[in-house]
């Protein structure tokens, strides 16, 4: 069995254009004023490095991510190469391959298309995700969102798949438990039985 750490760390990945960046705070350093322990403090957005995306997100009174239940973030998964901008046409040929979860490895450069999200969503994907910073690409970053969201699709953006052969693993998703917000940062790993 071999697990692979699929998740991007929060303070040296790369920042989502117009998102604040992660900080952290030294409170209390050993040594110092008297310490005998070292306490941090960190801010960062919801969406900064590997992390879920709910429905929320896209969607008006949709549901928050404390409220999508785990059982949706582990399952079988395939991870597959590919880039640029993935099309409905892209989902017919490679949907009959997958399992119900699907990464998309790219380089940070797989983006869905609306009718790549319609055909996902249409063939009952439980979980897609991208190595990108977002499933969307650049310039219409609402359409595909709206089609996976409103389908009941879990998203996971930002995830580090470049030590990950393309194949078929489990997958275990672990969000962090926050109340009423629409993204959040998680640890993510691929387990493979094959070695």
């Amino acid at each position: 069995m071999k697990i692979y750490d699929i998740s991007r760390s929060l303070q040296s990945a790369e920042v989502y254009p117009g998102d604040p960046a992660p900080k952290l705070e030294r409170i209390k350093t050993i040594g110092e004023d008297g310490s005998v322990y070292n306490l941090t403090a960190f801010y960062a957005c919801c969406h900064n490095a590997t992390h879920i995306d709910a429905p929320l997100h896209f969607i008006e009174d949709g549901a928050t991510t404390q409220e999508i239940p785990l059982e949706r973030m582990m399952g079988k998964c395939t991870v597959i190469s590919a880039s640029g901008i993935l099309t409905g046409e892209h989902m017919d040929q490679i949907l009959p391959y997958c399992e119900e979860n699907i990464l998309f490895k790219g380089n940070g450069k797989a983006f869905l298309s609306a009718s790549a999200a319609f055909a996902l969503a249409d063939a009952g994907i439980n979980l897609v995700g991208t190595d990108s910073q977002s499933i969307a690409p650049p310039n219409e970053t609402a359409r595909a969102h709206v089609e996976l969201l409103a389908r009941g699709l879990v998203i996971l953006e930002g995830l580090d798949l470049s030590e990950v052969p393309d194949g078929n693993y489990y997958l275990t998703v672990l969000p962090l438990k926050i109340e009423g917000v629409e993204g959040a940062p998680a640890r993510a790993i691929l387990i493979s039985s094959n070695e």
